[in-house]
């Protein structure tokens, strides 16, 4: 028994042998195609610059030199237990041609902005600020990794550069952050967003709130239902035959428009670089992982994660022992454990970032007095040497400035996102999101805008291009309390939505809304328990337009005014109004008060206003005949004539308070639109110059109304051109000044001292700055001006002076 057991443990080492030839063959035949393919390396990166670079960039300690030994030692042990697998990423070169290990390319260093004290501000200004470059090997890793301050310099790298770069930030900033060479899909190494949907347009997980059914067993029971549940089923049978004959159609052309990524060749080979940051200090609740292209965040279950080999931090270096067929999902991230990972310095069975402070300092202690008994382990004992990078340093402008040129666009499934630097943009904004309707992106369907630091506090915009509806989102301290701002069109008498905060205001107002004729105000937390208000306008009264002035300065005349409150339990019923209505074309008040208890009917006033003719100089004169009183349940005497004429005196004074608080809504309504229109649009009138010229007082006709019109589009296409033409002048000129700074500097670089040097190069990036932001404008104005001309083409057919001449043209 004991010989055929051992030949059957014969037979399977040799068939597992023969499947690992195989396998080794696929990968030799993979690598060799992966080496014939050219890699798409971005030609312009830039030969680095040495020469200002400290000594630790140059050589290695004694220590560094020690540890590279050990590195060494250890590779040959993984190798020799582990021969099927991937040489570990050791000791690269670094920009100086100099071998440096890994974990000592890792510099942690908190910087002093408080958006990069938290790992999403870290993230995000890694994904923003470095442009991504593809590894030269899409299956190896990188021959040499620079150190974070070369990185953060060219704005350049690859991931395993952004990791280092992060990480860096993230240990600082107190995580327990570690750098992870593995494996994930090609969608990931590559930065491919065109088939992931936008992380702007992910909506959160609401979970179900289970209700409780209140059981009440004296309720009456529902009558049966005698509807035949077979013709029911039949029926329903019917309809979804016929919506499957209707949708074989339309299912054609969901598959060609449902694009799945092709198989890809390397799948489970492709090497990628990210960042681990295990759960314990910061609070972070549970271990994750973050993209650092992207700087999202990722579950470790994550299927674009297909294997890790190894990890390291500034303190130390593990091998992932375990199984990733399953890619990451059944990884345990307990590094401490010697079965699931092998440590290469292994002074402590448990890493240091994974214990409590209080812990970490006994450990330390403990260390310290066990100095003496350890010296005989040797590698043991040995520690980390401190990092040979400079300390990480960015200054407030490059903080500021973020993106490579100050903009940077990634295409999602069915969007488009694209970033600015902050005061990039004149009017604030930082952040695009286009959303398609196609796959192939050529039908705008919404447009959402973020913007920052705007003096109308203005915080969001969201345009539905489909129906032209504006939403305007803003944040706190808006001159008028402004929240929101809904509207299709800036033009009079269109229906828009206003949203307030109310307890910034002192009327109570919370939202306003108007259609052509009326409008609505409600209100929250008044002392009269106001909470409703409507208006009801009549038509505009018809003026002489002259040009130069506004069309919107006549105020509707105000047909209704009407006023809903709420309860007020410290007077009765019967004299707590509920509703009053100044009828304002008919000179009438009507006041309706609370229902009192076990009462069907409400107490009721009308006032009928005295005519001019019934007036004693000013003052009204007040008959029985003016009042019309209804009070419920009661059988008093009608009140007195005086009181009446008291609470009519007292309401036609609130009438005319009324009037000038309408006023100041609309008021602030064409506040809101001038904010919209801009301070050119406010005040001028661009066809004035052209209509004075053929006289305000003779009739328009077609051929003075084309006159006018081709005179203003051939003065703003003037105007465009000489625009363009100021900032080509410009950028030449700056061109031009940059050269002859570079002829002076190469000719008297032997002369210059560093700090004169330094001054040069300082200036010399001020000046390439400039260049590119003029760059930028011109290349912008040059997109921007046929769409203003269209803009401007649109507006003069619709123009109210120019529409009815031009509209056959």
């Amino acid at each position: 028994m004991d010989v055929l057991e051992e030949k059957e443990e014969e037979e399977q080492r040799e068939e597992e042998e023969l499947k690992a030839l195989e396998i080794s063959d696929n990968l030799q035949d993979l690598e060799m195609k992966v080496s014939v393919e050219q890699v798409c390396i971005p030609s312009d990166v830039p030969s680095i610059d040495t020469s200002q670079l400290p000594s630790s960039y140059k050589t290695n300690s004694l220590n560094e030199e020690k540890l590279l030994r050990i590195a060494d030692h250890f590779l040959q042990q993984y190798t020799h237990l582990c021969p099927d697998r991937k040489p570990l990423f050791l000791h690269p070169v670094n920009e100086c041609g100099v071998e440096k290990f890994v974990s000592t390319t890792v510099r942690p260093t908190l910087l002093p902005y408080a958006e990069l004290y938290h790992w999403d501000g870290c993230a995000s200004f890694v994904s923003d600020y470095l442009t991504m470059e593809p590894l030269k090997s899409p299956i190896t890793p990188p021959s040499s990794l620079y150190s974070p301050t070369t990185i953060l310099k060219y704005q350049r790298g690859n991931c395993f550069d952004f990791s280092v770069l992060l990480c860096s930030m993230l240990i600082g900033a107190g995580y327990d952050a570690y750098c992870v060479h593995g494996y994930a899909t090609h969608e990931m190494c590559t930065l491919d967003e065109t088939l992931k949907l936008c992380p702007l347009l992910r909506k959160p997980q609401e979970e179900p709130k289970e209700r409780m059914k209140k059981s009440n067993k004296y309720r009456v029971k529902p009558p049966p239902d005698l509807q035949s549940k077979f013709e029911l089923q039949q029926e329903a049978k019917k309809a979804e035959t016929e919506a499957a004959e209707k949708n074989k159609g339309k299912e054609v052309e969901k598959v060609t428009e449902v694009e799945k990524p092709e198989r890809d060749p390397l799948h489970g080979l492709r090497v990628h670089a990210w960042v681990l940051v295990l759960s314990g200090k910061k609070e972070v609740p549970e271990t994750f992982f973050i993209n650092p292209f992207t700087g999202n965040s990722h579950s470790t279950m994550d299927e674009h994660f297909l294997g890790i080999e190894s990890v390291w931090n500034h303190r130390n270096y593990w091998v992932n022992m375990q199984d990733c067929r399953n890619g990451c999902k059944d990884l345990i991230f307990d590094l401490g454990d010697t079965i699931h990972w092998e440590v290469m310095l292994s002074g402590s069975n448990k890493p240091l970032q994974l214990l409590s402070d209080a812990e970490e300092e006994k450990e330390l202690s403990d260390r310290d007095s066990d100095d003496m008994q350890e010296k005989e382990e040797g590698d043991r004992s040995f520690d980390m040497p401190p990092s040979w990078v400079a300390p990480i340093q960015i200054s407030p402008r490059e903080f500021e400035t973020r993106c490579s040129e100050g903009r940077k666009v990634i295409l999602y499934k069915k969007a488009k996102l694209e970033k600015w630097a902050p005061y990039l943009n004149g009017n604030g904004l930082v952040k695009r999101l286009t959303i398609y309707a196609d796959l192939g992106c050529t039908e705008v369907a919404e447009v959402r805008e973020w913007f920052k630091n705007r003096e109308d506090r203005l915080e969001m915009r969201e345009v539905n291009k489909q129906t032209q509806l504006t939403t305007d989102y803003f944040s706190p301290g808006h001159l008028l309390c402004l929240k929101a701002h809904t509207y299709t069109s800036l033009q009079p008498e269109t229906e828009y939505t206003m949203e307030f905060y109310n307890e910034a205001r002192v009327d109570g107002l919370q939202k306003r809304v108007e259609t052509p004729n009326e409008m609505t105000e409600y209100f929250v937390g008044r002392d009269d328990f106001l909470h409703v208000r409507y208006m009801e306008f009549g038509k505009r009264r018809k003026k002489i337009h002259l040009a130069g002035t506004r069309t919107d300065i006549n105020s509707r005349p105000i047909v209704q005014i009407k006023e809903c409150f709420h309860r007020n339990p410290e007077k009765p019923a019967d004299e707590d109004v509920a509703e009053r209505v100044f009828l304002i074309t008919k000179d009438m008040i009507q006041l309706t008060y609370h229902l009192k208890d076990n009462y069907i009917t409400a107490s009721k006033k009308d006032f009928f206003k005295a005519a001019e003719g019934d007036r004693k100089g000013n003052e009204m004169v007040m008959t029985p005949e003016m009042c019309i009183t209804y009070k419920a349940g009661s059988s008093e005497k009608e009140e007195k004539l005086l009181h009446l004429y008291k609470l009519l005196q007292k309401l036609t004074v609130e009438e005319k308070q009324l009037k000038l608080q309408v006023q100041q809504s609309e008021a602030e309504k064409k506040t809101r639109e001038d904010d919209l229109r801009g301070p050119g649009e406010q005040d001028l009138d661009y066809l004035a110059p052209f209509l004075i010229q053929i006289g305000h007082k003779e009739k328009m006709t077609k051929e003075r109304a084309l006159r006018v019109r081709d005179d203003c589009l051939t003065d703003f296409k003037n105007r465009l051109i000489n625009k363009a033409n100021i900032i080509q002048a410009r950028l030449e000129k700056a061109v031009e000044e940059l050269q002859k700074k570079d002829q002076w500097f190469q000719k008297n670089q032997n002369r210059l001292s560093a700090e004169e040097e330094s001054d040069f190069l300082t200036r010399r990036s001020e000046t390439t700055f400039h260049i590119q932001i003029l760059a930028l404008r011109l290349k912008r104005e040059k997109q921007a001006a046929p769409q203003k001309y269209l803009a401007l083409e649109e507006k003069l057919r619709n123009d109210p002076r120019l529409a009815e001449h031009l509209d056959h043209t």
